[in-house]
């Protein structure tokens, strides 16, 4: 009940009008930062990990509640059920062939970074210095690196991209117009990919796509955290329209459990 509410809240902030989103980030300016108007000295930057609003570190297992015969196991070929694919990328998957990924060393196509947090399994984020956060996963031994500020220097594409973080959001007022403690996402955008897997089956996407994340934490009356995951790819080469998803990842005390493997491309 309380994710289900948390999504339906957190669609209506993201769409709410620029006057009402104004008025919020008026409300929820800091006394330093208005004082610099009235003559006061600026406030020394923050990083991005203290200026952390959520926090998302730590170990997370996959809850998997929907798309189950897409996650679980591998779909047979042709099964594509769900994504916007148009003709060109309907003949791709219709071709796919996991011996002839493995044979070219591609055995990892599903593991980039617009279907990687889909795959079942544990996620280990952390803090690398200030300004930046990794994700490691133990499906395939991939890791992610998400950096804030100016994105990283082109190159080549690889299967997790250039991935540019940033905070957002600010907490709605409280009771009496006071101030919650401060909340709000980790937006992600992901681009300079190779081409990959949207599932496991030989669903692609294209070197074109770009890949857009919102990363959420919420709290459980008893006490027990959810990263949730929202995630659109869009892909003018493959997709007739952004194909949409929601991961869900339960908080571990530690790494129980923790066992990275290869990638499998069946």
């Amino acid at each position: 009940m309380i994710l289900r509410d948390f999504m339906r809240i957190r669609t209506t902030i993201r769409d709410c009008s620029l006057l009402a989103c104004a008025g919020w980030v008026v409300f929820f300016t800091p006394a330093p930062v208005i004082a610099q108007g009235r003559g006061g000295a600026p406030a020394a930057p923050q990083s991005p990990k203290v200026q952390a609003p959520i926090d998302v570190t730590g170990y997370w297992v996959s809850i998997v509640t929907e798309d189950w015969r897409y996650r679980m196991v591998t779909p047979p070929k042709g099964d594509y059920a769900s994504v916007p694919l148009n003709p060109a990328a309907r003949l791709v998957a219709d071709a796919w062939d996991p011996a002839k990924d493995e044979a070219s060393g591609d055995a990892c196509k599903a593991y980039g970074a617009a279907a990687v947090m889909r795959v079942p399994g544990r996620v280990h984020i952390s803090w690398d210095g200030e300004t930046a956060l990794n994700v490691e996963t133990d499906a395939g031994t991939q890791t992610r690196v998400l950096r804030f500020g100016a994105p990283a220097p082109p190159g080549p594409a690889t299967l997790q991209g250039n991935s540019v973080a940033s905070w957002e959001g600010l907490a709605p007022p409280g009771r009496g117009g006071i101030a919650q403690a401060p909340r709000g996402s980790l937006k992600v955008v992901t681009s300079n990919l190779k081409p990959g897997y949207l599932r496991k089956n030989g669903v692609p996407y294209s070197d074109k796509a770009v890949v857009t994340e919102y990363y959420d934490v919420v709290t459980e009356p008893d006490g027990v955290r959810w990263l949730i995951i929202q995630t659109t790819v869009d892909d003018p080469t493959y997709l007739t329209q952004p194909f949409i998803t929601s991961t869900n990842f339960r908080k571990q005390a530690d790494s129980a459990g923790w066992s990275p493997s290869p990638c499998s491309a069946r």
